[in-house]
């Protein structure tokens, strides 16, 4: 095995001072251009690669951020995973970043010290990672979680409107009788989606029926339990929001399975536009559209503008929804 060449070796090779050697790798414009030739060459002649991590260590700079994913049994199976996932990783490619991911429970926490700024995809669970984080003024941004108090940037969706929105359509087409099924209830999102839930029955004067709100946790599972105590019920609801799409396909599953057809019996409206949704048998799913992926990105290129300091302060930014029709929901006027 060969000698491993190391930039002394190049530099004495050049004729050159290691420092020269230094600012060529590095492109600066302070090298003279027989200097440079010379580093050139003898970089080409030993097939030299320079330490990266030696490069970065030096100008006190990793070019590496985290991203920090709340654990579940198929977080690499879920749709909300793989958006974010794809998001990030694309943003941090293009922008020539390095990406730690760290997957935790909130029982372990990301070493901050090998990064220069980290995402949280969610900060329940993970509240006194972010608290740590926000002491070491480590930049910081959240994702799909909205926070006014926090010193801290954020980028999420307003679900309080969305949901309002949701339901909003199934009044309008005539339904009164409406029932929803929620997410997990640990999580600002889910609180969120039902205070919009309640916040439509309100504004159109429908009473709310606690009967007809049924609690659930994203899971295909929950949604197939929380439907069939609706539909048991002695004046069970005409429709049901529910807090998303994975969700909506158990609710279907188990309509269909007990006699009720979609949308003639019973409609159903889900939430995040999963693309399974569009193509489900046996009826396209209404939903509202929210894109994590364009989320995942934004939060990605936000932080790296705070890291650059290309951008001051805390962001609060609110993406846009949007309510997609499709053919799991039906007028009763």
């Amino acid at each position: 095995m060969g000698k491993i060449v190391n930039i002394k070796d190049v530099a004495k090779e050049a004729g050159v001072s290691i420092a020269t050697v230094s600012r060529v790798l590095n492109k600066l414009p302070t090298v003279k251009k027989a200097n440079k030739l010379m580093v050139e060459a003898a970089i080409k002649r030993f097939k030299f690669r320079p330490n990266v991590s030696a490069q970065r260590l030096a100008a006190h700079c990793n070019n590496a951020i985290g991203l920090v994913i709340p654990k579940s049994s198929n977080v690499f199976h879920s749709f909300y995973a793989i958006q974010v996932l794809q998001g990030v990783g694309l943003t941090v490619e293009k922008l020539k970043l390095d990406l730690l991911l760290h997957i935790t429970s909130g029982n372990s926490f990301l070493n901050a010290s090998a990064v220069e700024g980290i995402i949280f995809c969610e900060i329940i669970g993970n509240e006194e990672q972010v608290d740590n984080v926000l002491k070491m003024d480590i930049p910081c941004v959240i994702m799909n979680y909205f926070t006014k108090d926090l010193p801290v940037s954020c980028v999420a969706i307003d679900n309080v409107n969305a949901a309002y929105k949701a339901v909003e359509y199934l009044i309008k087409l005539g339904h009164s009788r409406i029932a929803t099924i929620t997410g997990k209830f640990d999580s600002q999102i889910a609180v969120e989606r039902l205070n919009g839930y309640v916040k439509a029955l309100s504004k159109y004067k429908i009473e709310k029926r606690n009967i007809y709100i049924k609690y659930g946790d994203y899971g295909r599972e929950s949604a197939i339990k929380a439907t069939k105590e609706l539909i048991k019920l002695k004046n069970p609801p005409t429709a049901i929001f529910v807090a998303s799409d994975e969700m909506a396909v158990g609710a279907i599953q188990t309509l269909v399975e007990n006699g009720i057809d979609v949308p003639k019996d019973m409609s159903v409206i889900g939430f995040d536009d999963n693309p399974f949704a569009l193509n489900f048998s046996p009826v396209p799913i209404t939903t509202i559209r929210q894109s994590l992926y364009q989320m995942a990105v934004v939060a990605t290129e936000t932080l790296h503008k705070i890291i650059t300091q290309k951008i001051e302060g805390n962001k609060k930014i609110i993406l846009p929804t949007e309510l997609i029709e499709r053919n799991s929901c039906r007028s009763l006027t």
